[in-house]
């Protein structure tokens, strides 16, 4: 059985100048992996950090008190308030939180690296450590106007973590879309928004609104049962011309209600296939109008579905597309074309004049956005929007990371 360790010393930790090694395991060595100047990585085995704090308790704990605290990375400081996930400026600070998808700064414990620290753990140099989980030693203080952890002496990874950047995205893709996307390489923020922008509202067929039975039998047909499309909510192989407004039928699931842009069914975003799914008519029904964000009551219909007063959770397989899909939106339609511009918002429920336009939870979807990441079925849909019907893509199925980028 491993010891329990104490508090800013627990297993084997990264010490400002030296490698202090301390045993992990009874009977085990230390894995070392190797890192940049600043020094080398060190793994730990979980069980060696059972004395290590989550960030929640150390959120709670008063200034001045000596910590080891676990969690993950999931970005780096740049303001009071403001944590960014990339592009990193520098290698100065880190943010750690219980949850390695979490976008609320407030959950997290934002962290001040000591220089000999900075160029191994710092994610500007090494963006391929953000979700990895680490162990720091250090003391509770207040940063960025926030709960911190300074004097920092001890870093180390727990379990496995990718210690090599991982090859990017662009070059797995055809060359035709790489090109497609070349005007947004090397932005970010507003400007890659921008860029974006430009990409996916150049050159694009708009479709009438009876066009969408033809089309959604073709973008979500079922690749193992010819003649039959999916559903988006229930995951339902169904007969593709089993479609219209009866129960039991399929319909046109607008992701982004209709009545939340303002658009109805007119060519354009009414029209946007990005955004129109196959879904079971009284499913479709239920959903309504409603935001996006967790929790609620069995749909009861559809497996894995919940819902409340004002949000609509879906099941877990589709929870990055959907995320992905309002995100597109938000980019694509920015009001310059007669149509309300489209923003993601952080409320659920609003039913105000300034309702529309808005759609939520932001923080949400983009935790959904980083669970599910794209799958094969999504990315066939990307391709046969852009190749056979609209001429554009959806560039966070292709490039998944500008999502962090942008948001």
């Amino acid at each position: 059985m491993p010891p329990v360790l104490a508090p800013r010393r627990l297993g084997v930790l990264l010490l400002v100048g030296v490698l202090g090694l301390l045993p992990a395991c009874a009977g085990q060595e230390p894995a070392e992996e190797a890192g940049s100047a600043g020094g080398a990585r060190t793994l730990l085995d979980p069980v060696a950090t059972a004395g290590a704090t989550g960030v929640a308790q150390a959120l709670a704990s008063p200034d001045g008190t000596a910590l080891s605290v676990r969690g993950h990375l999931v970005g780096q400081p740049v303001a009071p308030g403001e944590v960014v996930r990339g592009p990193f400026s520098s290698d100065l600070a880190l943010a750690v939180a219980d949850d390695p998808g979490e976008r609320d700064p407030a959950r997290m414990l934002l962290v001040q690296l000591p220089a000999p620290l900075r160029s191994t753990w710092g994610l500007a140099s090494h963006p391929e450590l953000l979700g990895a989980e680490v162990v720091l030693g250090g003391e509770r203080a207040s940063y960025f106007s926030a709960a911190g952890l300074k004097q920092v002496d001890a870093v180390a990874l727990v379990g496995a973590a990718p210690l090599t950047p991982a090859p990017s995205a662009a070059g797995d893709l055809p060359a035709v879309v790489q090109e497609y996307y070349a005007d947004a390489e090397g932005r970010s923020g507003d400007d890659l928004a921008r860029a974006l922008h430009e990409i996916v509202s150049t050159d694009v067929e708009r479709l009438r609104y009876d066009e969408l039975w033809e089309a959604l039998r073709d973008t979500d047909a079922d690749p193992a049962a010819p003649g039959r499309v999916i559903e988006l909510y229930t995951g339902d192989s169904v007969p593709g011309d089993a479609n219209g407004g009866d129960p039991e039928e399929w319909n046109r699931e607008h992701v982004w209600p209709q009545s939340r842009g303002g658009f109805g069914t007119a060519a354009g975003p009414g029209t946007d296939l990005h955004h129109v799914r196959p879904a079971d008519v009284s499913v479709n029904a239920d959903r309504s109008s409603l935001d996006f964000d967790d929790g609620g009551s069995p749909q009861g219909e559809a497996a894995d579905t919940y819902r409340d007063a004002d949000s609509w959770e879906p099941r877990e397989a589709v929870k990055g597309d959907v995320a992905r899909m309002v995100l597109y939106m938000a980019v694509r339609y920015e009001g310059g074309d007669g149509f309300a511009d489209l923003e993601v918002s952080e409320q659920v429920g609003r039913r105000d004049l300034d309702a529309l336009g808005h759609l939520g939870r932001l923080s949400t979807l983009l935790r959904w956005h980083e669970q599910d990441p794209p799958d094969a079925f999504e990315r066939a849909r990307n391709d046969a929007i852009f190749e056979t019907w609209q001429g554009n893509r959806n560039p966070f199925v292709d490039r998944p990371e500008w999502v962090a980028a942008i948001w």
